[in-house]
Parts: C-alpha cells; sequence; structure tokens
C-alpha cells in the first residue's frame, strides 16, 4: 500500500516533558486514520508537527514525500487543515473568507467561486455567505473552516476534534463529507476524543498514551483483543432497583445507561437465562435484551488505564 505520511522516531520535549515520545507509523492512501488518546497524550502536538506549526527536536515527518520540515511548502500544498478552534477572520464574511483562502492556494478566481461555492452549498452555508462570521454559531463556524481546508482540493486533511462540541445537525454534515475522501482516493488524518466517531469513521486507529504509541490496528481488531469481556444491554417494563439485580448469578458488573443495564459476564448464555428467570421472579416484562461486544471505548480504557 502507498502510504502518504510517513512518520520515524517523531519527538517533541517541553523542558523535562517529553510530550511525544520516539513514534513511528504510515498512513496510507485512501483511509481515514484516526489518533486517540486521553487529554494530554500528545495527540494535538502530534498533528502540530505533521502540518509544520511547530518542529520536533528529533525524528522526521513526510508527508507526500516532502519532508515537512525541510520542504514545508511543497509538503502544504496538497494538505488541508481544520483545527479544533475556528481560525475565520471574524470581520469578514463567509465568502470572503473562502475567497481570501483560495488567493492563498493561488487557485484562479473563477475557479475558486466555483470551488466556495460548491463547498457552502453542500455544509448549508450557502444562503448566509455574505453575513459576517462573528454572527455565527460555532457548528456554522466549523462547517466554514472545513469549507476553508477543503477549497484547495486537498489530498490529505488534518482534522483536530472537528465535532467536539457541536450540534448533531453540524455533526452529521461533516462526518458525510468525510465519508466520501476515501472513495476520491484522499486520506484523513483524524484526531478525536469521539470513540462513536472513531469507530464509525475509521479504518485504522492508533492510540497514544503519555506520548508513545500503544497500538495500532483496525478497530475491529483492537476490540478482538478483550473479546472475553463480553455483556448484555437489557431494559424492563418497570423501574429495577440496581442492587437487587447485581445479585443474580453470572453477573461481573452491572451499570446503568438511561432506561438500560449493562451487564458484563465470562458466559452470555447463562446470564441471559439468570435475567430471564429474574424477570419472571420479579413480575417483570423484559423490553429490549441484546448482547454486546466490546466497544472501542473499553478497548481504549484498557490500553490507556483510563477511568
Amino acid at each position: 500500500m502507498e502510504h502518504v505520511i510517513h512518520v520515524q522516531n517523531l519527538t517533541k520535549i517541553y523542558g523535562k516533558l517529553i510530550a511525544v515520545d520516539h513514534i513511528n507509523f504510515d498512513v496510507y492512501k485512501g483511509e481515514i486514520f484516526g489518533f486517540l488518546g486521553p487529554n494530554g497524550a500528545g495527540k494535538t502536538t502530534t498533528l502540530r508537527m505533521l502540518t509544520g506549526i511547530i518542529k520536533p527536536n528529533q525524528g522526521k515527518a513526510d508527508i507526500l514525500g516532502f519532508n515537512i520540515q525541510k520542504e514545508p511548502l511543497k509538503a502544504k500544498q496538497n494538505i488541508g487543515v481544520v483545527p479544533e478552534t475556528s481560525n475565520a477572520y471574524v470581520d469578514l464574511s463567509a465568502w470572503q473568507n473562502m475567497m481570501l483562502m483560495s488567493e492563498l492556494y493561488g487557485i484562479p478566481k473563477k475557479e475558486a467561486e466555483r470551488r466556495s461555492k460548491s463547498l457552502l452549498e453542500r455544509l448549508n452555508l450557502y444562503d448566509r455567505r455574505n453575513d459576517k462570521v462573528k454572527g455565527f454559531s460555532k457548528g456554522m463556524k466549523q462547517r466554514l473552516i472545513l469549507c476553508m481546508a477543503l477549497v484547495n482540493d486537498p489530498q490529505i486533511i488534518f482534522l483536530d476534534e472537528p465535532t467536539s462540541g457541536l450540534d448533531v445537525h453540524s455533526s452529521l454534515l461533516i462526518r458525510d463529507i468525510l465519508q466520501e475522501f476515501p472513495d476520491h482516493n484522499k486520506t484523513i488524518f483524524l484526531t478525536t476524543h469521539n470513540m462513536d466517531e472513531a469507530n464509525y469513521l475509521c479504518d485504522r486507529v492508533a492510540i497514544i498514551n503519555k506520548g508513545k504509541i500503544a497500538a495500532i490496528d483496525r478497530p475491529g481488531n483492537l476490540k478482538n483483543t478483550i473479546k472475553k469481556l463480553k455483556s448484555i444491554e437489557v431494559s424492563f417494563d418497570k423501574t429495577v432497583n440496581i442492587q437487587k439485580l447485581s445479585t443474580i448469578p453470572n453477573i461481573n458488573e452491572v451499570r446503568k445507561e438511561g432506561d438500560k443495564f449493562i451487564i458484563d459476564t465470562d458466559n452470555i448464555n447463562d446470564l441471559i437465562h439468570s435475567v430471564t428467570n429474574f424477570a419472571q421472579q420479579e413480575n417483570l416484562k423484559i423490553i429490549t435484551l441484546n448482547t454486546r461486544d466490546p466497544s472501542l471505548e473499553e478497548v481504549f480504557l484498557k490500553i490507556t488505564g483510563e477511568t
């Protein structure tokens, strides 16, 4: 497979803190690559080194075959960057921001107008194109930043928590566009805290913890590493005391999520029998009962030791 990002021994040190510690990985053409980790693990620092914002103390990163430190202009010509917080000019309109970004990339005016119109329409911003950005919501600003990052038709797009704190509508619009990238042999490097988002979007994920890469694999393969941790999800037609439910056989742990109980076990078959017997004894009706495989979040927690 052709790699478009090649990282060797990349290291960043702040005083006595090793923020990123000799990490190595490749990202391949046409994949969505998730970069996950707890707060302070080194995610954003890594992204800033890959996009040339800060310089590493050791190691190197090649972007589309160009060393980001030695050939930054060539490396940056075919990438787009979406930071976690909006960097649009708030006293300019959305359209003016798009034209400015197009000019910085040297895109001819007619082509810049065509691309800008298409992107703003796709992300439901075209009707507000002449409004100043200072009046936009957070979701609208983030959608505009994505439009600005895509106007140069990049081969790689770097995203730092692109849907963090956004409304559902904005999140879905952004995710829909991101899913189209692999179809055009384009690549996404995504940092996120959102395990559901990573599981939904990513072909592979890397988990970074305390500056080191703890795991790299497909989400499904990572889940299989803790497959022994099985659980069921069950809900009843009446309120159930969680302490009483915890006393039935074959349970390791019970937790409540909304109106549902998540029950961990080593023996799914016996647990289901125990739960149905409990329901009969307590005169309860089971509304839903589903088996659940380990989630990417559980893998993340196990690998990082987070709670």
